[in-house]
């Protein structure tokens, strides 16, 4: 039994809840359009090229159009702020979308075969135009229609499994072996698909590393871990394109209004009176945090963080929690446990993301002790999301020794200051982005291949104030996105090993984050060395 859909327990209250948002969002939808006269780089040539009017006067003939009728629509939106305010109090943080499948979970019994499981994590950017355009994004309908497009086409693109244990057959170090096709709840299969897939090197040692640049993202992937969806039209396009491909949906995730934060138990009274003013300012955004499971959900659970900052205080950044069921082995539950999350983004904030990150840790403790079961088998533990921290700038020092990588394994990770030489940044210079070189997915895949071209278009490492540091020796970028796991050991234990790294260009144009993608193997003891 999952979580009841509506954020409202009462349909009295859901259905207050939409009037009153209705009549309030004339004038949000006024406002967003007065922010959003801001060009991005792509509207300023385009403008240039049609040699209409000055664009100064463009933006001031528009703008006082939409100024008059965010000021006609404010006398109603303050009489129904009170009623939305009150109306926050009774809402649980997220709401959840099922559609039912015919099709039921398969049983993964044990010891048996090892199962795969394919994870993508991926800031899309999808603020009010407005604030996107802030980022050199706007048009954020469209791209949401373009981004779920992309994550349909993978999900719908038949590719061949293989058996985990057969050597197959290989093409470029990829098993394109024909077996059977993938299931509605079934666990995906090391698959990979040859049209889109970067060539390897053929010496040795590069056509076994597990990392890829691909130009879509990769077929029918179990878990969709997004931030940064806080417009709510896009989230409702996300969520009607991915429903029939993914049963269970997690939205809206976050609070409004003046909410204390969850914190507030885990804080000490010390702390407490330092945040009190934070934690009771107006939420304005929910926290970003979509995710999209094949697998049937078992438990939710979301926090807030107490300590934003600026611009990041205004939403409710924090971490979402969800425990999955994988499975049925002897009648023991198989689950796994996915936490995804969006750190503090102001420069010199290195201590906030740090005492954000040791009160995540603090709550996937708390929320695996509350939800586990006696006997569960745990297969995976995946934590993901924009850190807004790399492991090359001076800056992030502080984040880079953080206790979270001594928990969790970074699959792209040496040591601190130190990356896998086949290791991305995930962040790239957002003035660049409709560059042709990088303006298509295919573009953009031969640019991040050529060692010399990248270093143009990705972010590099930065100092303290924000600065570019240009004294940096070597660097592959900024890696702001992270997917890290960790192996859980208890009844039934699992070996967990990766499979595949991705870095996908699908997103080029429509956000300034490189999607990053995890393939994992996970297999009882005795068959990971097989």
């Amino acid at each position: 039994m999952g979580p009841r859909e509506s954020p409202f327990s009462s349909c009295f209250l859901g259905s207050v809840d939409i009037i009153v948002r209705r009549i309030m969002n004339f004038s949000y939808w006024s406002l967003n359009k007065l922010l959003a006269l801001k060009p991005t780089t792509a509207e300023k040539q385009a403008y240039q090229r049609q040699r209409c009017l000055p664009y100064a006067l463009w933006v001031l003939c528009k703008g006082l159009i939409f100024l008059l009728l965010l000021l006609a629509s404010l006398p109603s939106t303050v009489l129904c702020l009170p009623v939305w305010l009150l109306l926050q109090v009774a809402r649980r943080p997220f709401a959840y979308q099922h559609m039912p499948r015919q099709t039921p979970p398969e049983e993964w019994m044990l010891p048996g075969k090892a199962k795969h499981f394919h994870f993508v994590s991926s800031n899309v950017c999808l603020l009010p135009d407005g604030l996107a355009k802030y980022s050199n994004l706007g048009q954020t309908q469209e791209r949401s229609e373009q981004i779920a497009q992309g994550f349909v086409q993978a999900a719908s693109r038949v590719v061949p499994p293989c058996d985990a244990n057969s050597r197959g057959n290989f093409y470029n170090g990829f098993d394109i072996s024909i077996g059977k096709t993938y299931g509605a709840t079934e666990s995906s299969s090391y698959r990979i698909d040859v049209d889109t897939a970067i060539k390897m090197p053929l010496d040795e040692e590069k056509a076994t590393s597990p990392w890829e640049i691909i130009a879509s993202f990769p077929p029918n992937v179990d878990f969709l871990c997004l931030q940064e969806v806080f417009d709510e039209d896009a989230a409702a396009c996300l969520r009607q394109s991915l429903g029939p491909y993914y049963e269970h949906i997690i939205y809206d995730v976050g609070f409004y209004g003046f909410i204390c934060c969850s914190a507030l138990k885990w804080l000490s009274c010390s702390k407490l009176c330092g945040y009190w003013k934070r934690l009771n300012c107006l939420k304005l955004l929910n926290s970003g945090l979509f995710l999209a499971s094949r697998y049937p959900v078992l438990a939710v659970q979301y926090h807030c963080y107490p300590n934003g900052r600026n611009l990041d205080a205004l939403s409710a950044k924090g971490l979402l929690c969800v425990q999955v069921q994988l499975g049925v082995s002897q009648g023991q539950r198989i689950v796994g446990y996915i936490y995804c999350t969006h750190l503090d983004a102001n420069t010199g904030g290195a201590q906030i993301r740090c005492d954000q990150l040791k009160q995540a840790l603090h709550w996937t403790k708390q929320f695996q002790e509350t939800n586990a079961q006696r006997g569960d088998i745990v297969a995976f533990d995946v934590f993901c999301g924009d850190l807004n921290f790399d492991n090359c700038s001076s800056a992030d020092e502080l984040e880079q020794v953080h206790e979270i990588f001594n928990l969790y394994t970074d699959p792209c990770r040496i040591g601190p200051q130190q990356d896998k030489p086949w290791a991305l940044g995930t962040m790239m210079n957002s003035l660049k982005i409709y560059d042709e070189a990088v303006a298509t997915p295919e573009n953009m895949k031969r640019t991040l291949e050529d060692e010399k071209e990248r270093g143009k278009y990705l972010e590099g490492p930065i100092l303290a104030d924000g600065q570019p540091d240009l004294s940096a020796v070597w660097s592959e970028g900024r890696r702001l996105d992270y997917i890290l796991y960790q192996e859980h050991h208890g009844p039934g234990e699992l070996k967990v090993a990766v499979e595949k790294f991705s870095f996908v260009t699908k997103l080029a144009s429509c956000s300034d984050h490189l999607p990053v993608g995890l393939q994992l193997s996970v297999a009882p003891m005795a068959h990971s060395t097989v």
